[in-house]
């Protein structure tokens, strides 16, 4: 730490955004306290008693501290570094945390055998000002569907947030213009689950604040325009046996996937609609869930198929990985990413059998009818249901997160007077949602 003059410390908290303080590099080794009632608040800074927050026992502190070997070059300037920060509470880990959850979820698959690598496609929009207040799409009539260069970039903000990515030790695998119009999707290589997940969340604060400096703005809200693309985080993983071998790769299959892949896909589909409210945790997630929209609605899988929930994509050997599809942009990284891998866990610890895989159009013709709840509200009711779920990514992140749904979605209602599954996006999404996705 000593080429830096203050550490840039972040940590996720439970809606995902980047919380943190700014110390001196002298003192940063030592933490700083932070009020867990944080782990209160709703996006419209409400604050209600939710489990862990410690509102009504005198707002009590969490520690944040890291690892001294994990800062990185910051995007600010010369003289900051970055780390992300791990919460202690009372001299043990804040449970409450989703990023403890995710280790957990590392010691649990570890406790079998394997280490989790994980890979993360974010998908976001370039916004630009609407001379009213609001932000709207970047106007850039000349991308296309893989689109690279001035035709998709006119200012070359993607040049920037590639060239600063490089700068700050980022592993970016590949940058392109997605489907729609200023829609881009970034990815990040494979990593050991922690450090991939730790990449995506501190990348996503620096790619925002570089479309800042260009005086645009970079959302991977969910859906945050009605009728065209939504914006999708794929979570793509796989596991690495004592040997290091990719355990999901076995040639003597006919598909080349092996048992534990099998069962970890039997596991993600038996537990699709709980996984929902931790994947897709918004009012607005719900629009871009939606049937024939080539993401993951369907409780299902298939080889190389993007209408499945969980795709797997067509490497083997090393490359062997299960894709699932379910995350949208405003999902908190880390509790995604845990409750993927704790929902393939659970197939693989319980030996479930494996359906048969998606092998027809995907689009009118399904071979399921399980599919993900139709809102917020019955998603959570889903996670509540799942037991198992639940405590395997842990009760008190569970039981925080829905109780601060809960009140997200009665002050939805309150606004709104009703919900309409897959409707449009309305005004109260946008003013909730968008400047913190």
């Amino acid at each position: 730490m000593t080429e830096y003059d203050r550490i840039r410390v972040l940590w996720p908290d439970h809606l995902g955004i980047p919380r943190g303080k700014y110390l001196p590099a002298r003192l940063a080794g030592r933490g700083t306290a932070h009020c867990a009632s944080t782990f209160a608040l709703g996006y419209d800074r409400s604050m209600i008693p939710a489990p862990g927050s410690y509102l009504l026992d005198g707002l009590k502190d969490v520690l944040s501290t890291f690892d001294p070997d994990d800062v990185r070059p910051g995007w600010e300037d010369d003289r900051t570094g970055v780390a992300v920060g791990h919460l202690d509470f009372e001299g043990e880990p804040y449970t409450f945390s989703p990023r403890y959850a995710l280790q957990q979820a590392v010691a649990d698959w570890a406790a079998l055998g394997y280490t989790p690598k994980v890979g993360r496609e974010l998908e976001a929009y370039v916004l630009e000002d609407d001379g009213n207040g609001g932000w709207k799409q970047w106007a850039t009539p000349r991308s296309f569907v893989y689109a690279t260069g001035r035709a998709a970039d006119p200012t070359r903000l993607i040049d920037d947030i590639m060239n600063t990515a490089d700068i700050c030790g980022f592993r970016v695998e590949s940058i392109n213009a997605e489907f729609d119009e200023a829609q881009f999707e970034l990815t990040l290589e494979y990593d050991d689950a922690l450090r991939a997940a730790d990449d995506a969340f501190v990348f996503r604060v620096m790619a925002r604040e570089t479309a800042m400096a260009h005086g645009l703005d970079l959302t991977f809200m969910g859906k945050p325009f009605t009728g065209i693309s939504g914006n999708g985080i794929h979570v793509n993983f796989s596991l690495v046996d004592g040997d290091g071998n990719n355990a999901m790769f076995d040639p003597a299959t006919g598909d080349g996937l092996s048992q534990l892949a099998k069962q970890c896909l039997a596991g993600l589909i038996e537990h699709h609609e709980a996984m929902t409210a931790l994947c897709a945790p918004t009012v607005n997630a719900y629009r871009r869930l939606q049937p024939a929209e080539l993401n993951g609605y369907w409780a299902n899988w298939g080889h190389e198929h993007r209408c499945a929930g969980n795709r797997i994509p067509g490497a083997r050997g090393a490359g062997t990985r299960i894709e699932n599809r379910l995350s949208d942009g405003a999902a908190n990284t880390h509790l995604a990413v845990a409750t993927v891998l704790q929902a393939a866990r659970l197939g693989v610890v319980g030996e479930l059998d494996c359906p048969d895989p998606l092998t027809t159009d995907g689009f009118e013709d399904v071979n399921t009818d399980r599919c993900a709840p139709e809102s917020l509200a019955a998603a959570c009711r889903c996670l509540a249901a799942d037991d198992a779920l639940r405590e395997a990514v842990g009760t008190d992140v569970t039981d925080n997160f829905l109780a601060n749904k809960e009140a997200e979605w009665e002050r939805y209602i309150a606004a709104v007077g009703a919900d309409v599954p897959g409707g449009e996006v309305t005004q109260w999404e946008l003013d909730e949602y968008l400047m913190y996705h």
